[in-house]
């Protein structure tokens, strides 16, 4: 059975976040990627997979190399889905501070 993976559930996992951040500003093989981490080899192996899966993480293969970069597009979805949210709570901080600051303590 072939379960396919949402991309929050991928992200829920703090290595995976990790690894995004790893690769968010190089291209990285998989051997570089699992050298900042204290876990085994094809653990970081199957994260991988995971963020590949998920279209979240793409690769390329260089010789007997490959490559992980990221799907910037994809990351982009995600940001967009998040926004209103973002939005929705900035809205609410904001209106809590503007009644913090008419508020005053009796004395």
């Amino acid at each position: 059975m072939n379960l396919r993976r949402d991309v929050f559930q991928a992200i829920a996992d703090p290595t995976r976040r990790a690894i995004l951040l790893l690769v968010a500003t190089q291209t990285m093989t998989a051997g570089a990627i699992a050298a900042n981490f204290d876990t085994a080899r094809p653990t970081v192996s199957k994260h991988l997979s995971i963020l590949t899966e998920c279209e979240l993480l793409e690769q390329h293969q260089n010789g007997r190399e490959v490559y992980y970069h990221i799907n910037a597009k994809k990351m982009r979805e995600v940001a967009d889905f998040i926004e209103p949210f973002r939005n929705m709570w900035d809205d609410r901080f904001n209106k809590l501070e503007a009644i913090m600051k008419k508020y005053k303590p009796e004395k």
